[in-house]
C-alpha cells in the first residue's frame, strides 16, 4: 500500500464537545458542511471524547450523508482508558498503548465512525509503559490492513516522539499538543522546534485555555484579556478570540488550531483570523502578559 502524503487544512474542527451540543444529525451535518465550504476539511476525534459517544454521533452524520467523507480527513486518537458504563472492566484511569488495545481502539472508531478507514491515527498521551516496539508493530498492521492511512501522536515530547519514530517504518506526521497564551510550555520545551525541524505539522488544541481567558480572574486571565483587547482594537479583530488564533498561527512552526465550537458564527470569525497579521511587539505583549515579566 503506498502512502500518500498527508496535509491538514489550515484550522481543525474539534469535536470532543459534540455530545454536549445537543444537536441532531441532521444539525451536524450542516456544521459538517460549512467547515467544508470554508476550507477546513481536517475532523479530530478520539476513542475517549463524550465517554466514547462522540464518533458514533459523528458515523451517524456519515451514514446520512456519505458524500461527506471524500472530502474530509477523518483523525482519531487512542491510549486511554476510561472509567465508564461502555468500559466495565474498567476501574481506574489509565494508558493502554499495547498492541492489541491500539489495533481493537482503531477498529472500535471505525465502526463508531461509519468508515473503511482513518486518515490519521494518533497516540493520545505518553504512556511510561509504552512499548515503542509494539506500537510500531499495531501501526504497521492497520497500515497493511488499509484502517489507517498516516499516524502521529499527541501531547509527546521530542523524545517520546523520536523514540517511537526509531522503531517506525514510515514517518510520523503529527504532534498534537496545547498552545494558548494561558499554557505556552511547548514554545519553551524544544517541543514547537523539533516540529519545525522535522517539518511536522503540529496541532494545536486549547488554544482558547478551555474558555478561561475569557472569564478567569486570576492575574494571568486578567492581564492576558486586558492586553488581547488592546491589540483586537489595534488590529481591528472581531474579537479576542481572533487575536489568540493569530497568535498561534504566528508560530515559526506552523501549527493548525482546532476550533472546538459546534457555534456557527464562533467558526467563521475563528476561520476569519487568518487575515489577521500581528506586529512582533503585539505578539511579545501577549506573551508578556502571560509570563507577568518582559524577555530575559
Amino acid at each position: 500500500m503506498q502512502s500518500r502524503e498527508f496535509q491538514l487544512s489550515q484550522f481543525v474542527a474539534g469535536f470532543w464537545r459534540l455530545a454536549d451540543w445537543q444537536i441532531s444529525t441532521t444539525e451536524l451535518i450542516t456544521i459538517i458542511e460549512r467547515y467544508i465550504e470554508l476550507g477546513v476539511s481536517s475532523m479530530d476525534h478520539a476513542d475517549i471524547y463524550g465517554g466514547y459517544q462522540c464518533e458514533a454521533l459523528f458515523g451517524e452524520a456519515l451514514a446520512l450523508q456519505p458524500s461527506l467523507r471524500d472530502q474530509i480527513q477523518l483523525i482519531s486518537k487512542c491510549g486511554i482508558q476510561l472509567v465508564t458504563d461502555k468500559t466495565p472492566d474498567t476501574y481506574l484511569n489509565h494508558y493502554d498503548t499495547s498492541r492489541q488495545h491500539i489495533i481493537q481502539s482503531a477498529e472500535a472508531s471505525l465502526q463508531n465512525l461509519q468508515t473503511d478507514h482513518l486518515d490519521l491515527l494518533l497516540i493520545h498521551r505518553p504512556d511510561p509503559l509504552m512499548n515503542a516496539d509494539e506500537v510500531a508493530s499495531a501501526f504497521e498492521h492497520l497500515y497493511q490492513q488499509g484502517k489507517v492511512r498516516h499516524f502521529g501522536v499527541s501531547n509527546f515530547s521530542p523524545q517520546q516522539f523520536e523514540l517511537l519514530q526509531s522503531r517506525m517504518s514510515q514517518k510520523l506526521v503529527c504532534n498534537q499538543v496545547e498552545i494558548s497564551p494561558l499554557n505556552m510550555t511547548t514554545l519553551h520545551d524544544g517541543t514547537l522546534e523539533h516540529c519545525q525541524q522535522h517539518n511536522l505539522a503540529p496541532m494545536a488544541w486549547s488554544c482558547l485555555g478551555g474558555g478561561n481567558i475569557f472569564d478567569a480572574s486570576d492575574p494571568q486571565s486578567l492581564r492576558l484579556r486586558a492586553v488581547l483587547e488592546t491589540i483586537a482594537d489595534e488590529v481591528n479583530a472581531e474579537n479576542i478570540s481572533q487575536v489568540i488564533y493569530a497568535w498561534v498561527l504566528a508560530l515559526p512552526s506552523k501549527p493548525h488550531p482546532i476550533i472546538g465550537s459546534g457555534n456557527m458564527s464562533r467558526i467563521e470569525s475563528a476561520v476569519r483570523s487568518e487575515q489577521i497579521t500581528l506586529t512582533r511587539q503585539q505578539w511579545f505583549s501577549i506573551w508578556q502578559a502571560s509570563t507577568g515579566h518582559g524577555v530575559p
